[in-house]
């Protein structure tokens, strides 16, 4: 079965996700999670890593997608050089693994916007891109083999530039 990446109305994602999932539908909505403050508490609330997107795991997109986007919240099918957009399963498995092992790590290397980088070590290991930009310890890159604009925080042995 392959993954189509679904667009959500804004902040609706895990809503999406929710009702999907009751549905019997097999679908993924990465989160990481981040502290909040509030005036007067602080809060651990998990965030969707991917702003109104999610990924949807269909059979035969014709016949299954129309149920989606009957979802209250889904928008429409990301397309690409007019198909449905698909995501390979190792790439999901990358995105799941790189939240699972880089929950706390730190980006320490001095990158610039338009370098070239290369993923040393990780699940996303030999994966190559570009920096879009640098914005405090994160380093926001594209990635090519994912196609997607990720914002991660690695530790410096895990960067080289090519």
């Amino acid at each position: 079965m392959k993954w189509y990446v679904l667009y959500t109305k804004p902040r609706n994602e895990k809503k999406v996700t929710a009702l999907l999932a009751e549905k019997d539908i097999n679908v993924y909505c990465p989160l990481k999670e981040e502290i909040k403050q509030w005036s007067d508490r602080k809060k651990k609330v998990a965030e969707p890593v991917f702003k109104s997107y999610i990924f949807v795991q269909l059979e035969d997109y014709k016949k299954e997608s129309v149920e989606v986007l009957l979802t209250p919240g889904a928008v429409r099918f990301l397309w690409w050089n007019g198909k449905p957009g698909v995501v390979q399963s190792n790439e999901i498995k990358a995105i799941r693994d790189f939240l699972n092992d880089y929950k706390d790590a730190e980006i320490t290397v001095e990158l610039k916007a338009g370098e070239h980088i290369k993923v040393k070590e990780g699940p996303l290991k030999d994966a190559e891109g570009k920096v879009l930009m640098i914005k405090g310890n994160k380093a926001v890159l594209h990635l090519h083999t994912l196609g997607l604009n990720m914002t991660a925080k690695l530790p410096v042995q895990s960067l080289s530039k090519t």
